[in-house]
């Protein structure tokens, strides 16, 4: 379900906000569930009860932990999937963009059923649905808008299976979960264009403090970090001896193309120049495959350039990347556009 093939073995490597933001609400909410029932008043999103009673409590309570289970489930699916944006930015940024996104939301829930009422004359129920959903939904701004779209399989003419469609399908299974989610996903998606286009300066205001950033790495990610990919990945139980070397060879490889491209990288942002990724390693591609059978050994031959795909390099320049790296990890990973993004976004 992952839309970029990160191709490490810990698939929560430095994303711990998206780790506990998976396992604590859910806990919760399974906890409030089948143990604690009767607490679950405590967690409805009453915006009546906020207004004419000022229970303000309620905008936190009600909007942290899902009472209803389905929400639970596509919400955390979609956080698992989300986890890239922390990867890519940084847990404080990533961290950032959520709590701005949860108090703007809360905001334009006020306005939206209000402006239903005023504009329609339709009365909203008081109780939205509750959870941390409005921030799940503001994550489809920048995932429209930075994660490149690879087409998967070609369906019925015109309609094609990206990376990209199994996530939309969740977010759409959400959408229409309850009867006024369709306010809290509104909502969400504006306070996401908001922050993400930095509209009246947003991103300055709702922002995480440096010293609360380190008062939680010191004391919550060590909980809910991952440790690194260990250098020993697993090997297929079910493969012959050839198969599994030829594996390991193409792991071990992949992890020497990630340890120099890091290395090279940071010597030539110092220096200001561009990587030459193919002087460094070719492309595993190009590399003739090692028959163990009769003990030969192919030659290595080199080939000629690649042609680099325009609309790829278009679509990896959209994420922030240069136009000579976005080049060089095409030719390098052979055109195999989430290779190239892997290598890109993980250094």
């Amino acid at each position: 379900m992952n839309f970029t093939t990160a191709g490490t073995s810990n698939k929560w490597n430095k994303a711990p906000l998206s780790k506990s933001l998976l396992l604590v609400p859910s806990a919760l909410s399974l906890l409030l569930a089948f143990l604690l029932p009767h607490c679950q008043k405590f967690f409805v999103y009453d915006l009546h009860a906020v207004t004419k009673d000022f229970q303000i409590w309620r905008l936190i309570c009600g909007r942290v932990i899902c009472l209803d289970l389905k929400d639970t489930f596509c919400s955390s699916l979609l956080i698992y999937n989300f986890r890239i944006f922390e990867r890519r930015y940084g847990s404080r940024k990533f961290a950032s963009f959520l709590l701005g996104c949860w108090i703007l939301s809360a905001l334009f829930d006020f306005l939206l059923v209000e402006a239903m009422q005023y504009s329609f004359g339709i009365t909203v129920a008081s109780n939205l649905p509750s959870g941390f959903l409005a921030p799940v939904f503001a994550l489809f701004v920048p995932f429209y808008c930075s994660i490149p779209r690879v087409q998967v399989a070609q369906i019925l003419g015109p309609l094609s299976i990206t990376n990209k469609t199994l996530i939309y399908i969740l977010g759409l299974q959400l959408f229409t979960s309850g009867s006024y989610i369709w306010i809290v996903a509104i909502s969400g998606l504006i306070s996401g264009l908001c922050y993400d286009r930095k509209m009246l300066q947003v991103h300055q205001v709702l922002c995480i403090p440096s010293w609360v950033a380190q008062f939680f790495s010191w004391t919550l990610e060590p909980i809910f970090s991952s440790s690194e990919p260990t250098s020993e990945a697993r090997v297929g139980m079910g493969a012959t001896v050839d198969i599994q070397r030829q594996q390991r060879m193409e792991q071990l490889d992949r992890q020497l193309m990630l340890s120099q491209f890091a290395q090279v990288r940071r010597q030539r942002q110092q220096q200001g120049g561009m990587i030459n990724w193919n002087r460094l390693f070719p492309p595993l591609r190009q590399r003739r495959n090692i028959n163990y059978q009769d003990g030969r050994r192919s030659e290595q031959q080199a080939s000629p350039p690649l042609e680099v795909s325009e609309e790829q390099v278009a679509r990896l320049m959209e994420m922030g990347f240069s136009r000579g790296d976005a080049l060089e990890a095409l030719r390098a990973s052979n055109n195999d556009l989430n290779v190239a993004t892997n290598f890109l976004l993980q250094h």
